[in-house]
């Protein structure tokens, strides 16, 4: 395990965070990583196979692992192998109790008007419109929970002042 302290300086880095204990199956993948390098096929053999993709994808937004490459046994090609970055956290920010509200909710919530919103934001950013302060007014709600919804979702990101589009891994 690393020694390395995760300062967040910002609500929105939060997200990850919360996501990934939030879910139980996420929880038992971190806490994997905490304690050794695990290829993307070791963590599906510990836990839900179905899971590891989506939470490594999360724990990457979050800039909470870290990868290399194992070298394999001769005549085989490498695989990627993933630990978690840091072992303690520490928070520095403020923000508004309305804003944190938005982010917790955003980060737990299984709603379905979520789900809809969020596909509507989605074809917004495809559409061209990507500040998240434009997309908040046009929706009612919070830059903040935009911002959030884009660290919660895996094909979305914030970059700047707006949101961007983010491909998948391979």
């Amino acid at each position: 395990m690393t020694g390395h302290i995760r300062i967040v300086n910002d609500p929105i880095d939060l997200v990850p965070l919360i996501i990934t204990f939030h879910n139980a199956n996420y929880k038992k993948v971190y806490d994997l990583l905490a304690k050794s390098w695990h290829t993307e096929e070791e963590l599906g053999q510990e836990t839900d196979p179905d899971s590891v993709s989506g939470c490594l994808i999360i724990l990457e937004k979050g800039n909470l692992i870290e990868e290399q490459w194992r070298m394999p046994e001769p005549g085989k090609t490498p695989l990627k192998e993933y630990r978690t970055t840091y072992s303690r956290f520490r928070a520095n920010f403020q923000c508004p109790m309305s804003e944190l509200g938005d982010l917790l909710h955003v980060s737990t919530s299984n709603d379905e008007d979520l789900r809809s919103l969020v596909d509507q934001i989605e074809a917004e950013v495809k559409s061209g419109n990507v500040s998240y302060n434009d997309l908040g007014r046009k929706f009612g709600v919070s830059p903040m929970f935009i911002k959030g919804v884009a660290k919660r979702m895996p094909h979305l990101d914030v970059k700047g002042q707006g949101l961007v589009l983010v491909e998948p891994p391979k």
